[in-house]
């Protein structure tokens, strides 16, 4: 399992939320019915806006594209985690540890600039009504879209490369469901001082980034918005921004409070805790 003296691990251990048989059979129907429910969930969305002309704009496009990614969030973390509860060693691989962090993280990065250009598509609609079609056309959504893609795939693989460029001699007991940057950090039997900075740097980058952008254009939404004379108006405007601004707020409290926080103040059980009543 682990090779001594100047060897390197081959694998990790994960240690998973409980080790109460019981509990995990309940854990494993609760998460298999939340799996479930998010596939069919995000399947049926995409095949919604894909088959309905009439959600052929640039919020339901944005909004496919959020289904996708969240697809592939869950598709990352839960099989593992299912099966791993009916494991008596819950082993993976050095190689499956990596594949698994990279399109994790891959999907959260993404998600931040989709959440980032929605909230333009938002400011658009109400600041800019008469410009909507010009300025949101099919090319600039595609660029928007493919552009989210290309930043998390760039952003991820350094942040890869850079986790897996520190030295891990054992032991290899990762506390947590599924191979998580922090957690697989404090195994190192080397310095992660440039690691951790690495992974601090892109965090801001993106994480405050996309969300100081998001609240730009949401303070010229409520300018806007105040600005109406019509009580209607201003009810349709907040309306078509409120489920948006709650997803917003879920998704940064939670990476915020798992990512942003001092290496001395970092909790792997508050962070399980957290990341296990974020919905998928």
């Amino acid at each position: 399992m682990v090779r001594r003296n100047n060897a390197t691990v081959d694998e990790f251990i994960l240690l998973g939320i409980t080790d109460i048989w019981e509990l995990q059979v309940i854990l494993f129907v609760l998460f298999l019915l939340i799996c479930v429910t998010s596939l069919l969930g995000n399947l049926g969305m995409i095949a919604l806006i894909r088959l309905d002309s009439r959600l052929h704009t640039p919020m339901y496009f944005f909004l496919c594209h959020l289904s996708l990614v969240d697809l592939g969030n869950s598709s990352a973390v839960a099989p593992k985690m299912l099966v791993s509860f009916f494991e008596e060693r819950k082993a993976i691989s050095l190689p499956g540890c990596a594949a698994q962090m990279y399109f994790c993280g891959f999907c959260i990065i993404t998600e931040c600039y989709l959440l980032a250009a929605m909230a333009y598509d938002r400011y658009v609609a109400i600041c800019n009504p008469l410009l909507y079609m010009t300025t949101m056309s099919q090319k600039v959504c595609v660029q928007l879209a493919v552009g989210s893609y290309l930043i998390a795939s760039v952003s991820q693989m350094v942040l890869v490369s850079s986790v897996f460029s520190a030295r891990f001699c054992g032991p290899n007991f990762i506390n947590h469901f599924f191979c998580d940057i922090p957690p697989l950090l404090k195994l190192s039997c080397s310095s992660t001082t440039v690691n951790e900075h690495v992974l601090f740097t892109i965090a801001i980058l993106v994480a405050l980034s996309t969300l100081a952008f998001i609240a730009v254009s949401y303070g010229y939404i409520l300018t806007t918005v105040l600005r109406m004379r019509s009580s209607k108006g201003r009810h349709k405007a907040f309306s078509t921004c409120a489920s948006h601004l709650t997803s917003v707020s879920v998704f940064y409290g939670t990476m915020i409070f798992m990512y942003l926080r001092p290496s001395s103040t970092y909790s792997l059980t508050r962070t399980k805790q957290c990341l296990l009543s974020t919905p998928w």
